[in-house]
């Protein structure tokens, strides 16, 4: 890991001395060069992500499609996500709007002599070890995300939100930050404060984010591969996570916090939380209120006009004319609770 660790430290001076600081340099933004070197650090972890997706996620699903893509330029408006996300736009939004209330706040705390908790210091000697403490953070991690998704599934502010992630027919490795900026903002509030209290290293951070979004990217993948009996309770893949997309019984219908498969790594929150499937087939995805025969609500084909709707279902503009915002706990499901493909048609199971 030390030699890991080195070699990303170089190639992160690399990168900020010979394209950000000039960049800052020459747009007058000299002030900014500490905040910037950090900010190369996760500019430089999206550059690997974004070249592991190229170089491995997208010849495996050429080798291995679900299905054809139809919609070639949903899918390019996915990519557009991921750039933001990965190459670091979303977290320098972040940096001017949300980073100096957090600053504020957490050093009151210190002041006030309120102390983080030390995660990796539970059991000195070995969870302080650098593969077990980032064992533990993903663990931590994965449960807040299983809890924050359940969340977003259960609740209709959320959902009016977190809808827009579903809406997606043509599902791809692009397809996990297809998110209202919004509902990624809260997300990584929680996350941020959750790793605040913990006492993550900024080194370990950095690491939990990149494993945590290259699992997610597989996992949304056109991809068919399943990890077997055993290895799909281990670690969440394209199979599970696929049935938690599902257009058959999406999050919009009632049932168990409004879907299943909601942990981003560890099926186990699944299993512990009795929202696990592991017999779901590789059916066709979105949300059912997208289908013809239930009004085929438009969620939006372009970025702008996907964040604008997300608003507008959040503020209730859509909600009177079956905008997507789930039913209350007890309504009986929607009529059209089906997957638009024939059991027959479906893709057998890998």
């Amino acid at each position: 890991m030390d030699h890991l660790a080195q070699l990303f430290s170089t190639c992160q001076q690399w990168l900020f001395e010979t394209v950000v600081q000039p960049a800052l340099f020459h747009l007058g933004m000299s002030n900014f060069i500490e905040d910037a070197y950090d900010a190369t650090m996760w500019l430089l972890v999206g550059l690997i992500q974004v070249a592991v997706l190229v170089l491995v996620f997208g010849p495996l699903q050429r080798l291995r499609p679900v299905e054809a893509v139809r919609d070639r330029q949903q899918v390019w408006v996915d990519v557009l996500y991921t750039l933001v996300h990965r190459l670091g736009l979303f977290r320098v939004a972040l940096f001017f709007a949300v980073d100096p209330l957090f600053d504020a706040m957490f050093g009151q705390f210190h002041l006030w002599g309120l102390a983080t908790f030390q995660l990796d210091q539970v059991w000195p000697g070995v969870t302080d070890g650098p593969w077990v403490s980032l064992l533990l953070y993903l663990l931590l991690f994965d449960l807040v995300d299983y809890l924050y998704h359940r969340a977003q599934h259960r609740y209709a502010w959320l959902w009016a939100l977190h809808s827009l992630h579903h809406s997606q027919r043509q599902m791809t490795m692009w397809s996990d930050n297809r998110n209202h900026l919004l509902d990624d903002m809260l997300r990584d509030a929680l996350i941020v404060v959750v790793s605040q209290l913990v006492g993550v290293p900024p080194a370990q951070f950095v690491a939990i984010v990149a494993i945590t979004q290259l699992v997610e990217s597989l996992s949304h993948a056109n991809l068919r591969v399943g990890f077997g009996r055993w290895g799909s309770r281990i670690l969440t893949g394209p199979r599970f996570h696929r049935e938690h997309h599902s257009i058959a019984y999406d999050a919009s219908s009632p049932g168990p916090v409004g879907g299943y498969n909601f942990a981003p790594l560890f099926p186990i929150w699944d299993i512990l939380g009795r929202t696990a499937r592991f017999n779901g087939q590789y059916g066709p995805t979105g949300i059912h209120d997208q289908l013809p025969e239930n009004g085929g609500h438009d969620y939006g084909r372009g970025f702008w006009a996907q964040q604008w709707r997300g608003l507008e279902r959040l503020f209730g503009r859509q909600a009177r004319s079956g905008g997507g915002v789930p039913p209350a706990a007890g309504d009986p499901p929607a009529p059209a609770e089906i997957s638009s493909t024939p059991p027959a048609q479906r893709a057998p199971a890998s």
